[in-house]
């Protein structure tokens, strides 16, 4: 890995130390060259051209123009930058202010009237059109070909060229490779002290998370540096800025939105409130900045940032300066001040003093030197890619060619460089700057395919370096587990073990569901006293409560979602009361009832919200409703499901990839209770009717998803008289004319020829031995008949479809032992054995399902 060497600065120095004048494309470049004077030198020695036509600091001059436009015009800001980055870009390539006006596709009136402006303001760009350098001076110029037009508008008619590169190569070390960006700058940090911090520079592309980091652990390990914050990375003036994009959030806006200017106003609250709207949590920790929000547009930016300022206890002179200077302070901050303000921020580089001297922080976009002896490169991933102008006024070949030999020259700077690299990011190769492509004679997608050395983390294994105290860390056995954690805990145990470990913010839809439930717990309590009052009381309660999650121009929607599924309850409870409660104890039920609280009435039914935990078969939950001793309901305000989906995902030899138990862990709970007799168990989705409820026109069974269960193996049922009566009397049509000819020894003894499939596929069914033998028997006690033939595959598929929908003894049974092999493997990796897997049972989880997505790193990391 080598391209052509840069000329060492001693080499280059002694190479123009003659003459009179030494021009550079880059300041970095004329200061090196500059520091290595050894005899007095009257005048500028190195300099590049803006510097030596200015005869002072070059100043960002595109903002300088904006400034003075905004002041003479009554621009769109954006419009205004626009038209101005497009002058002094059009200008530097083609070397005449005006020069823009030749391309008519980027001529406007605001453009004209900007060129105007700007060609009569002391800008660098002008000062440079006007300037030359005098022909008796003896001038050098060092890279000739990465000035401008404008820069070389200067030159003198003859002077002595230089190149920066040797007719030597290069030898490219080798890229350290590290598996995160936070290694990386722990290796840099561990590298840098307060006494050796000024002979070392770091460069990052600054938009990058290494800025960032590189900062905040610098600052940490208190090591001098500069080059790096610029005016809007103050962290109060970052803060102040999110403080007033929060002003104009709208109604609609999120805690989770606000977190990093609740964190820098010192303002604590818990994660379950990330999903609430700012403006009706009713906390007073936040009344503060919900009382600076409502009131913004009554303040103008100098009052905001003067209550700002009371809030942190010190002053924002700075930023004070900068309203003042673009003649703001005294406007309202209104919703658009807020945006032009913000885009200028993120437009412009404001001006800061900076204290010169610890570790040198250069953007790898900008520098094409840095004199440091030591030089760390940070990612050198594809964003250190310029993006060249894309402009007709731009030749993008030598543009290019100046971009990749700033480049080269670059990668040379220091007497040690230090590439630090990344080979992946979030399970993605990081593509290496693009420009490695045109330097290296060699194919490679990653920094590993090129020369590098990867480094891992090394942990102590000795037992030194940290003094440790013992602790007692052997896990908790669990003995029981939950429906839905066993459904997370199968689709991916990892965000099972993530959702143990972090907080999780308070849904809507959570919020919702116990409202309602608790409402149909009230009611089977309390039904007489449950009327049209009562029903409003509980629907404008159940607003107040969602409030903080819900938009307020949904709220008609809401109210209207609430009365339907509070009135579609009642109706169900009304129509389908719960039976005799003398088989319940009343001691079961746990947890409290808004409801309750509020009507000051208690809910003590035996059969609603009875908790279970069962030691013996590991199962624990809570049964919204025991209906009757036989049947169990569970209300639900999501989308119905049919049976069929039901037991499907139940599935437990090859879980699909939505599981869902809890019909069947429910089943398999109460069958301990109730042994040796049949059971259902009801879906009660009471918002599945909410159109019908509005147009008044409700069948309550739509709102019903009924799964039985039969303490019996499938074939034993099947077999039965009971499901072959059911069979002649309700079964398809040429099903009951075929039966109903033969007797039920008869029926049954096509069971004695061969063994029910297991299966709900009625083709495998009808295809099976049995299903052909079953087909035969028939014919014989018939007739040849071809209704015969399509009477019993209709019996089969009758057959199919109960056990598609219908759970028998050998399914809990079987679920039973899943339970424990889970609990078993579950305590297993909570205690160390082996790690939990992204991948559950089923293979890759579900995403959909998974609520830590951005936890998990996928393989085996």
């Amino acid at each position: 890995m080598s391209f052509p060497r840069a000329k060492p600065i001693s080499d280059l120095y002694d190479a123009v130390s003659t003459y009179d004048l030494v021009v550079v494309p880059d300041a970095p470049l004329a200061s090196a060259l500059n520091r290595r004077l050894d005899t007095p030198h009257l005048g500028a020695f190195a300099i590049t051209p803006r510097r030596l036509a200015a005869g002072r600091r070059e100043e960002s001059e595109d903002r300088v123009a904006f400034l003075e436009l905004i002041e003479h015009e009554d621009f769109d800001w954006k419009r205004g930058a626009y038209a101005i980055g497009n002058i002094l870009q059009c200008w530097e390539h083609q070397g005449r202010v005006d020069a823009i006006l030749d391309y008519d596709a980027y001529v406007d009136d605001a453009t004209r009237r900007a060129v105007e402006h700007i060609g009569e303001l002391p800008t660098t760009s002008k000062q440079l059109t006007d300037y030359r350098i005098s022909g008796d001076r003896d001038v050098a110029v060092v890279g000739d070909d990465q000035l401008t037009q404008l820069e070389r508008s200067i030159l003198p008619s003859t002077y002595d060229t230089y190149s920066p590169f040797s007719d030597d190569e290069f030898d490219c070390p080798p890229f350290h490779v590290f598996d995160s960006s936070t290694a990386i700058v722990d290796t840099v940090v561990d590298a840098v002290t307060e006494a050796n911090a000024d002979e070392v520079a770091v460069v990052l592309d600054q938009g990058s998370e290494f800025s960032a980091l590189v900062e905040s652990a610098l600052e940490a390990a208190d090591i001098p540096f500069y080059g790096g914050p610029g005016f809007v990375d103050d962290p109060d003036h970052r803060t102040f800025v999110q403080l007033l994009r929060a002003a104009h959030g709208g109604t609609d806006t999120r805690i989770s939105e606000c977190r990093p200017l609740l964190a820098r106003l010192g303002i604590s609250l818990d994660v379950e409130h990330d999903a609430k709207r700012l403006y009706e949590l009713d906390d007073e920790a936040i009344e503060w900045l919900v009382s600076f929000c409502e009131t913004i547009e009554t303040r103008t930016f100098a009052e905001a940032l003067s209550a700002f300022e009371r809030r942190v206890g010190h002053r924002l002179d700075a930023f004070a300066e900068e309203l003042e200077t673009l003649g703001i302070a005294e406007t309202r901050a209104t919703e658009r001040a807020v945006d032009q303000l913000v885009f200028y921020l993120q437009t412009y580089e404001v001006p800061v003093d900076r204290e010169n001297d610890g570790v040198l922080l250069a953007d790898a976009k900008s520098a094409a030197y840095v004199d440091r002896p030591v030089v760390f490169y940070l990612g050198l991933d594809e964003d250190w890619t310029h993006s060249a102008p894309r402009r007709p006024w731009v030749d993008r070949d030598a543009q290019y060619t100046r971009n990749i030999q700033q480049f080269q020259l670059l990668l040379q700077s220091g007497a040690r460089q230090y590439y630090l690299v990344q080979d992946a990011k979030g399970g993605s190769p990081v593509t290496p700057c693009l420009y490695f492509s045109e330097l290296f004679d060699e194919e490679f997608e990653r920094f590993s395919d090129l020369d590098s050395h990867v480094h891992t983390p090394q942990f102590d294994r000795r037992g030194e370096g940290f003094e440790r105290e013992s602790v007692d860390m052997t896990p908790t056995e669990m003995t029981t587990i939950s429906q839905s954690s066993l459904g997370t805990y199968v689709n991916c145990p990892r965000d099972y073990l993530f959702g143990r470990l972090v907080d999780s913010p308070e849904e809507d839809y959570f919020k919702e569901g116990n409202l309602f439930h608790d409402f149909a717990e009230f009611y089977v309590n309390h039904p007489d006293f449950v009327d049209e009052d009562v029903v409003d009381n509980v629907v404008e309660h159940m607003l107040a409560e969602t409030r903080p999650f819900v938009r307020s121009v949904d709220e008609a929607t809401r109210r209207t979602k609430y009365r339907a599924g509070v009135e579609t309850i009642v109706a169900f409870f009304d129509t389908n009361p719960p039976s005799d409660e003398a088989f319940l104890t009343p001691t079961s039920s746990r947890g409290d009832n808004v409801f309750a609280d509020r009507f000051d009435r208690p809910v003590d039914s035996p059969v609603t919200e009875r908790w279970f935990e069962n030691d013996d078969l590991g199962l624990k939950g809570k049964i919204d409703l025991v209906h009757a001793p036989t049947r169990l309901v569970d209300h639900k305000s999501g989308s119905r499901k049919s049976a069929s989906t039901v037991v499907t995902n139940s599935a437990i030899d090859l879980p699909i990839d939505s599981p869902n138990f809890q019909a069947l862990l429910y089943l398999t709970h109460w069958r301990a209770q109730y042994p040796d007799r049949p059971l259902e168990f009801t879906f009660f989705h009471f918002l599945e009717t909410l159109d019908d409820v509005v147009a008044g026109e409700v069948d309550l069974d739509d709102t019903l998803t009924t799964v039985s269960y039969y303490p019996i193996p499938f074939d034993a049922h099947v077999r039965s008289e009971t499901f072959f009566d059911e069979l002649v009397e309700e079964g398809a049509n040429k099903c009951q004319k075929t039966l109903s000819q033969v007797d039920y020894e008869t029926y049954t003894a096509a069971f004695d020829d061969a063994s029910v499939p297991d299966t709900s596929d009625s083709d495998e069914l009808i295809e099976s031995t049995f299903g052909q033998g079953f087909i035969k028997r028939m014919k014989t006690a018939v007739g040849d008949y071809k209704y015969v033939t399509q009477g019993c595959e209709q019996a089969m598929r009758q057959m199919a479809r109960v056990r598609g929908r219908t759970f028998f003894e050998d399914d809990l049974d079987s679920f039973e032992a899943f339970v424990d092999e889970r609990l078993d493997e579950l305590n297993q990796r909570r205690a160390g054995v082996e790690r939990f897997p992204v991948d559950g049972l089923g293979g890759e989880p579900n995403y959909r399902y998974v609520d830590n997505r951005d936890l998990l790193l996928e393989g085996n990391r």
